[in-house]
C-alpha cells in the first residue's frame, strides 16, 4: 500500500470532536431572574408571613434570609441533580452538565456549585468573567468544574 493512502487511513479514524453550544451570558442571567421569582420569592413569602408574621420582623431577622437561602440551595441541587435544569434554565434551553464528560451532576455538586455561586456573586471577578472566556464559563463554573450548555431538543 502507498504511503498516501495509509495516511488518509491514519486521518479517517482521528475521533470527531461533539461540538457544544454554549448557553449565552444574557440566557443564564434570565434563567437565575425566573428562578429567584419561581423558586427564592414563594421561600421567603413563606418565612415572612407564616412563620414570622410580617416585613417588620423578617427586616430584623439575620437568620430567616439564610435559611431562605439554604432552602432555595437544596431544592436548586435536587433539580440540577434530577434533571440538570432548574425551571428557568429549562425555559430558555440551558442545561448544567460536568465540563469533561457532559452528564449531570450529582447532588452534592449542585450543592457546591450553588456556594460557589454565592462566592462568585459578591466578586467583581465572578461577575465579569464570561465576558472575557469564549465558554461563557462564570467563576462558579470553573471551581465546580460544571458548562452550561444549550440543551439538546
Amino acid at each position: 500500500m502507498r504511503f498516501r493512502k495509509l495516511k488518509q487511513q491514519k486521518q479517517d479514524k482521528k475521533p470527531s470532536k461533539v461540538k457544544i453550544l454554549y448557553a449565552k451570558y444574557p440566557d443564564r442571567v434570565k434563567a437565575l431572574i425566573t428562578d429567584m421569582f419561581m423558586i427564592y420569592m414563594p421561600i421567603m413569602f413563606l418565612i415572612t408571613y407564616a412563620f414570622l408574621g410580617g416585613k417588620d420582623e423578617l427586616q430584623d431577622s439575620t437568620i430567616a434570609p439564610m435559611i431562605a437561602t439554604i432552602i432555595y440551595g437544596v431544592i436548586y441541587a435536587l433539580f440540577l441533580s434530577k434533571t440538570g435544569q432548574t425551571p428557568g434554565k429549562k425555559a430558555y434551553g440551558i442545561k448544567v452538565v460536568i465540563y469533561k464528560t457532559q452528564e449531570k451532576v450529582s447532588f452534592f455538586m449542585g450543592i457546591w456549585r450553588f456556594i460557589a455561586f454565592l462566592i462568585s456573586a459578591t466578586s467583581i471577578v465572578g461577575l465579569l468573567l464570561p465576558f472575557f472566556r469564549k465558554d461563557n464559563k462564570a467563576l462558579h463554573d470553573l471551581l465546580s468544574s460544571t458548562i452550561e450548555i444549550i440543551e439538546d431538543k
